[in-house]
């Protein structure tokens, strides 16, 4: 893993909710309702978290044209960190 990647990590393994969004999204894309009930955390806080992790370019949206509904996904560095967090 390469030092960018590595401080990736440390970003995600420093908060427990972007540690457990980026576990749940391994098995595939998900809403965010789903999400937040996977890893037990009220909906209202999955938007930031989500949001935090899109920014990181750990995760991408699949249907951004859609409001509900929306899916989410791991990018490959999401996936590549996920790996690392089984």
């Amino acid at each position: 893993m390469d030092d960018e990647t590595l401080k990736i990590m440390g970003y995600v393994i420093s908060s427990t909710y972007r540690t457990e969004v980026i576990k749940t999204l391994i098995d595939g894309p998900k809403i965010p309702s789903k999400i937040a009930a996977d890893i037990g955390i009220k909906q209202n806080h999955i938007s930031n978290v989500l949001n935090q992790l899109k920014k990181k370019q750990l995760i991408r949206l699949i249907n951004p044209d859609v409001k509900k509904g929306r899916l989410y996904e791991l990018a490959d560095l999401g996936l590549e960190i996920a790996k690392e967090l089984k």
